[in-house]
């Protein structure tokens, strides 16, 4: 084992534990001001993506430039030393492909689909420079947060390895399961398949390597052509050959299982062999911006806001106006990971194509608990910001109203006091009315019915939550009074 595969390994296992135990503490009881969004904030796709789609480059986010500038120099190095769902796509591979009789050099050899990456990042860079940033679902980091805090955390949760207080339900979660065995079983068939013809951030880093003066060079005179360096090659480069230098990882173990110490990594020299360049047709990475082009219109044309489920759609404490949180949102899921009560949940549809599996308030799940500002801290990208406890509790998400043909003091008379019981604001939004009722046998009855104080109501979901009537309760929440619109409004002021 060569020295610089050693390191490689150490370094792998080190950032993979490291991305483990920040997911960890992305929890209410373990935060304590760390870095908890570093690897997020490292992504230099999610750096581009939103300076293009916003305008703006949100606190943290420029530390990608720790990734982009040595890439310029070294090479793509990220993807096999850094990189989580890199080097968990590689580690699943090694336990596929411990079977007998396959053939190494075939499955890491190049394959011209494996160009598809390029398109892909062509695709959603036009997209965020239209101002639709649809890059979080295909980030690796993001993609990698995401399936974690909606599966693999609660599926351990439920083993019996107690992470939450209470057990988690993600609505749709499902979905984000199924994708996410796909992915690591993909590699039963092809190593890395993700990384190698699926990953736009690999494809971003790879343009940016093609430029690096230090890559692993051949020397043509002591290459025997025996193709040992295929054997374990993660990003099926092709060192036998002409290096494809957007392709390599610099896992480096081509160096290692060179018999006649043919390949090195460095500078170039007069022995070193010619290289392969960007495999990528200008034509349709033309063909792909136009048609995206043309799309992103007609499918916001074909969706209007009217047929939208926009009283449902409920954002976090501190999130930025509508359009500018789909400017912003990467769909990392890190403020549904860190809600104590898990109201915070993945949405499908209801905010439109492109609010998918953003952050929304289903309150028959949770309720947004009146102390907590954790989801506005975790943020990556500012799109949901952070507040204060002072400035959070006065903070309006929605407004709650009465179904009181389910509600039980008015539809069928009876005494229930709990939605005013556990509504946290001061003075409560829920206040009671003495009603005097002739029952059905002549009796009379003093009964107190619930009012909601639109003014005081902050819309956190708890009365709907706790409520008694549980198939559909007699209290919900929609957005409407929302702090962070100024149309969202039940009464319109004249200007």
């Amino acid at each position: 084992m060569s020295k610089l595969t050693t390191i490689r390994r150490i370094y792998s296992v080190f950032f993979f534990v490291l991305f483990l135990v920040l997911l960890f503490a992305t929890d209410f009881r373990h935060l304590k001001g760390y870095e908890t969004a570093l690897f997020l904030e490292l992504s230099p796709l999610t750096f581009l993506a939103t300076l293009l789609s916003s305008f703006t480059v949100y606190k943290g986010i420029i530390l990608s430039l720790l990734v982009i500038i040595p890439t310029v120099f070294l090479g793509r190095f990220f993807c096999s030393w850094i990189c989580p769902m890199g080097i968990l796509n590689q580690w699943v591979s090694h336990i596929f492909n411990k079977r007998k009789n396959i053939d190494h050099n075939k499955i890491n050899s190049y394959r011209s689909f494996f160009a598809f990456k390029y398109y892909l990042l062509t695709f959603l860079i036009v997209l965020a420079a239209f101002g639709s940033l649809q890059t979080g679902l295909f980030d690796p980091i993001s993609f990698l947060t995401r399936s974690f805090t909606i599966s693999m955390l609660p599926a351990l949760n439920h083993s019996a390895i107690t992470m939450y207080l209470k057990q988690p339900i993600f609505s749709g979660g499902i979905i984000i399961t199924l994708i996410f065995i796909a992915v690591m079983f993909s590699n039963r068939f092809l190593t890395r398949l993700w990384c190698r013809a699926l990953c736009p951030l690999g494809a971003l880093l790879g343009v940016i390597s093609a430029f690096s003066p230090m890559r692993i060079r051949r020397d043509t005179k002591k290459c025997t052509d025996c193709r040992k360096c295929l054997k374990y090659c993660h990003g099926a480069c092709d060192p036998h050959a002409a290096l494809r230098q957007s392709e390599c990882h610099l896992c480096m173990t081509c160096i290692e299982e060179c018999p006649e110490g043919a390949l090195h990594y460095g500078l170039k020299n007069q022995q070193s062999s010619d290289q392969m360049p960007l495999d990528v047709n200008r034509r349709r990475i033309v063909e792909t911006a136009l048609a995206t082009t043309v799309l992103f219109p007609m499918m916001k044309s074909a969706v209007n806001a009217r047929t939208l489920d926009t009283a449902s759609v409920i954002r976090p404490p501190g999130s930025i106006p509508e359009g500018d949180f789909l400017r912003r949102c990467i769909k990392c899921g890190e403020c549904m990971r860190v809600c104590p009560t898990n109201v915070l949940q993945p949405a499908l549809f209801e905010a439109g194509l492109e609010g998918l599996w953003s952050p929304v308030l289903i309150n028959k799940i949770g309720y947004c608990e009146h102390n907590c500002v954790l989801c506005g801290h975790v943020c990556p990208t500012g799109a949901i910001m952070p507040l204060t406890v002072e400035k959070k509790i006065k903070t309006k998400i929605g407004t709650a109203f009465y179904n009181r043909g389910r509600c039980l003091p008015w539809a069928m008379n009876i005494e229930c006091i709990v939605c005013e019981e556990v509504c946290p604001t001061s003075p409560k939004a829920i206040w009671f009315q003495n009603t005097e009722l002739t029952m059905r046998d002549g009796s009379t009855k003093i009964l107190k019915r619930p009012f909601i104080d639109t003014k005081h109501c902050i819309g956190c979901g708890i009365c709907q939550n706790k409520c008694p009537v549980h198939d559909s309760p007699a209290v919900y929440i929609t957005s409407i009074g929302e702090h962070r619109s100024k149309t969202n409004q039940m009464i319109l002021k004249a200007n």
